[in-house]
């Protein structure tokens, strides 16, 4: 038979408060009615013993003065003695009368039965007209045997007492294991139904606080299905629906940004060729302060290309349409590269470059390596003062390769490291340069650095007093095939 949970989340908590309590409530109350039980068994069991020892403290009293009262009409022979023997005789009755019910319980009816007949007995054998002297001897002499019967009726009704009391302190120990037992089967019964609760509820939970972060961090490419509790799958298919409307708006951005990109990059280029043209002199020779402004078009029409290439950049890794291209490369040849790219800016200036990068292989997407690289130049241009100086380090680890990049500007405010690779961000400081930045460098640079499984941060070493950029691009499969290619 299928289990029909409950649809709704306010439901199936009800019913799991219930299933985890029902089982508590039943061992509660089984509790409690024999905790009861007992205390009633206890109870009568105390004044059944009291009344027990009572009763045989008063019979064997009433013995001994009914035994007196016979001697003393033996004695007399008068009729007030033998008034007082037979109302000590039906005293004894009475009290035979009212231990009755205890002694049916104890068995010894028989010998109750035996005690009342004896006394009568004696009583009526003293009493015949004119009785020898030696049948009344014979008659009192039987009160020893009588007194032995009331002894044995108290011993009997004392071992049933104390046997009554034993089957009390055993159904005691017995409640006591039962109990024990209970509580042992319902700790783990209990926590079983607790476990299996919180998995109903927490799976749902757990499935949208993971579509949440999955939005937070710019995942819609994954559906989102939440499988629960009816109020909590209508709060996936709001997150669906939301996903899918921040996927649009996603691409529409990222379309805006390709369409953009490529018309401004028409416009720019016949800039660039036509201050290409005026620095060849094409159209004639440039005196000194024509070839410095067309140099500062120039450098402009660089950076302008530059942006307008990381937009395209970050639209097609928003898009994920690029793969990577890994190759065997020297480092410090591309490091050399771009660094000549950017000589104009780093002249213009007046900001020193130097570079520690040991002569090294690597294994990596070429192009994207030159973006990091040139990004972060160009980032560095921006925010050292004139008369600065960047410095560029790099070199191999055991199973990956390092660059540092580090200058002496301002640094980065403590208010704003943690947003700085987000996409369109912009620190409040001034930047340097002509053409203000967009924002998606950094962002550019982590997107390069992640799709190589490797990591980018800022980091403080004392060592520079403005931005301190670290990079980590993992090696380990280049050591791999090195390793295979060696045991080939």
């Amino acid at each position: 038979m299928k289990f029909r949970r409950p649809r709704s989340l306010n439901g199936l908590i009800l019913v799991g408060f219930g299933l985890v309590a029902l089982p508590l409530l039943v061992a509660v109350i089984w509790a409690l009615v024999n905790l009861d039980r007992l205390a009633e068994q206890s109870a009568d069991i105390v004044t059944m013993g009291v009344e027990s020892a009572d009763n045989n403290r008063l019979l064997t009293d009433e013995v001994v003065q009914l035994q007196r009262s016979t001697n003393q009409y033996y004695v007399l022979r008068n009729d007030e003695s033998r008034i007082l023997m037979r109302q000590d005789l039906r005293r004894i009755e009475r009290r035979l009368q009212a231990m009755a019910t205890l002694t049916n319980q104890a068995g010894a009816v028989e010998l109750s039965v035996m005690i009342g007949r004896e006394a009568r007995s004696i009583v009526r054998a003293v009493s015949v007209e004119n009785v020898s002297n030696r049948d009344a001897e014979t008659a009192i002499a039987r009160f020893g045997p009588l007194r032995q019967q009331v002894d044995s009726l108290t011993i009997q009704l004392k071992t049933f007492v104390d046997t009554e009391l034993g089957n009390l302190q055993e159904s005691t120990s017995k409640a006591q294991r039962i109990s024990a037992w209970q509580v042992a089967a319902l700790v783990p019964g209990t926590l079983l139904l607790v476990l299996f609760f919180t998995l109903l509820i927490g799976r749902p939970i757990r499935q949208i606080d993971n579509a949440i972060h999955q939005l937070g961090q710019s995942g819609f490419s994954k559906p989102i299905d939440i499988k629960g509790p009816t109020d909590l799958e209508r709060l996936g298919r709001q997150l669906e629906w939301l996903r899918v409307r921040l996927l649009e708006l996603a691409q529409e951005k990222n379309r805006f940004l390709r369409h953009m990109s490529h018309e401004l990059k028409t416009p720019l280029a016949n800039i660039r060729e036509g201050t290409e043209i005026l620095l060849d002199g094409a159209v004639g020779d440039l005196d000194k302060p024509q070839r410095e402004v067309t140099d500062i078009l120039r450098m402009n029409g660089l950076k302008l290309q530059q942006l307008i290439e990381n937009l395209l950049s970050f639209s097609a890794w928003q898009a994920k349409s690029e793969v990577l291209t890994l190759s065997d490369f020297p480092l410090r040849a591309l490091v050399i590269s771009v660094a000549k790219e950017q000589r104009l800016a780093l002249k213009s200036a007046g900001i020193q470059l130097r570079l520690e990068v040991e002569d090294i292989n690597v294994n990596a997407d070429r192009d994207k390596m030159r973006t990091v690289l040139d990004n972060l130049l160009s980032n560095a241009v921006k925010f050292t003062p004139k008369g600065g100086m960047v410095t560029i380090r790099a070199s191999r680890e055991t199973a990956s390769f390092v660059i540092n990049f580090a200058d002496t500007g301002p640094g980065i405010p403590d208010e704003e490291r943690t947003r700085i690779f987000e996409a369109f961000f912009q620190g409040r400081r001034e930047q340097g340069g002509h053409v203000a930045g967009t924002g998606i460098g950094l962002s550019v640079v982590l997107e390069c650095i992640q799709a190589h499984d490797g990591s980018v941060e800022l980091v403080d070493t004392g060592e520079f007093p403005g931005a301190h950029f670290r990079i980590h691009v993992p090696q380990a499969s280049v050591t791999a095939q090195q390793k295979l290619a060696a045991n080939a």
